[in-house]
């Protein structure tokens, strides 16, 4: 066999491989993503709230009540609505909303952007502190450092984050007046900038709105640094944990023994290889903010999705409860996939 017969069968192998952990990739993501509209669509259907009544009112007449409950479908058997609605749901079409009368995906189109803010600002505060609180921890194993910060993830794992909350605005808002209240922007400012992106933030600093930019910035403060603090007792604790990994390995023995700095041994070698875990640690940790922002957007008046699903929870809104849970645990596969694909890339043991 000559040379370029064999490097054409390598690229036709290579070319096969990736096709085929390609359509392995899709194939996971849609069978994921199936599985969580059946849970989801079958639990709504159990739970003893009726979708009829909360559009007709308890006091309609059985006519009335009938023939709504017949234009959404729920008079036809059970798994002929879950056919229904798969073809709906593939298109992005969640039916309406009781309490907006809009379409489920223009309200969460609308609430998203401000669940998405708050939870990348606070897992950039977790990720700023907390690697760094890792990588001093695991140099200085059982030293005061290393028990203050495992203290400081054990108490962000313990404490219920609506407690935090509330103390949070207790102290910082109505006894010393560091940050603003509830909400995510002054009445006086919300007319000051045209939304684009939904993201406030982004569209004040975008359109020079720096008054407003500053508004926003004191409202997101507190309930960011709560998700961040959370962030930062799952990413320190992992970061602990791979960095005395790495730092009990052979190759770290054999770059001390050459003379390299202590330094130069932590951040350039075993913080290297302790990353590509790292990167799983981090995204779990995103996704993990975005769906489990509910409290902290309830006890904060902020208007992102978890409390859209809430107040529609409350008021049997089932259209928006199914769409936005639908919204928030296909972010979580799609990120969860997506740092497995990453870890895939990174670190060539894997492959």
């Amino acid at each position: 066999m000559t040379s370029s017969t064999a490097i054409g069968s390598g690229g036709h192998d290579a070319l096969r491989f990736y096709l085929t952990k390609t359509v392995q990739f899709i194939a996971v993501l849609a069978t994921t993503l199936f599985g969580l509209v059946a849970v989801t669509f079958f639990i709504g259907r159990v739970v003893p709230i009726d979708p009829v009544i909360a559009i007709v009112g308890d006091r309609a007449s059985p006519q009335v009540y009938e023939r709504v409950r017949q234009e959404l479908g729920l008079d036809l058997p059970l798994l002929q609505q879950f056919w229904i609605y798969l073809k709906k749901a593939a298109t992005g079409d969640f039916g309406n909303s009781v309490l907006t009368t809009n379409p489920v995906m223009t309200d969460i189109a609308n609430v998203f952007p401000a669940t998405l803010e708050l939870a990348t600002l606070g897992t950039l505060i977790g990720v700023v502190f907390g690697i760094p609180l890792g990588i001093l921890a695991a140099v200085k194993r059982g030293s005061l450092i290393d028990q203050f910060v495992r203290l400081l993830g054990l108490v962000g794992y313990s404490v219920p984050i609506f407690w935090l909350g509330l103390m949070g605005l207790l102290l910082f808002y109505a006894k010393l007046d560091w940050v603003a209240g509830p909400g995510r922007l002054d009445v006086t400012y919300s007319y000051l900038y045209t939304p684009v992106t939904n993201i406030v933030l982004l569209d004040t600093a975008m359109q020079g709105q720096w008054d407003a930019f500053w508004d926003a910035l004191w409202h997101i403060i507190l309930p960011a640094s709560l998700l961040g603090y959370f962030s930062l007792a799952y990413i320190s604790r992992m970061t602990r944990s791979f960095m005395l990994n790495e730092l009990a390995q052979e190759y770290v023995i054999a770059a001390r023994v050459k003379g390299l700095s202590e330094m130069r041994v932590i951040w350039r070698h075993a913080l290297r290889n302790a990353a590509v875990p790292l990167v799983t640690v981090i995204a779990l940790s995103y996704a993990n903010l975005l769906e489990g922002s509910v409290l902290t957007e309830t006890v904060f008046a902020w208007p992102g999705l978890g409390q859209y699903i809430t107040n529609s929870l409350q008021n049997a809104d089932m259209n928006a409860v199914l769409g936005g849970t639908l919204v928030i645990g296909a972010t979580f596969v799609v990120l969860n996939l997506v740092s497995d694909l990453l870890y895939r890339l990174l670190d060539p043991r894997t492959r």
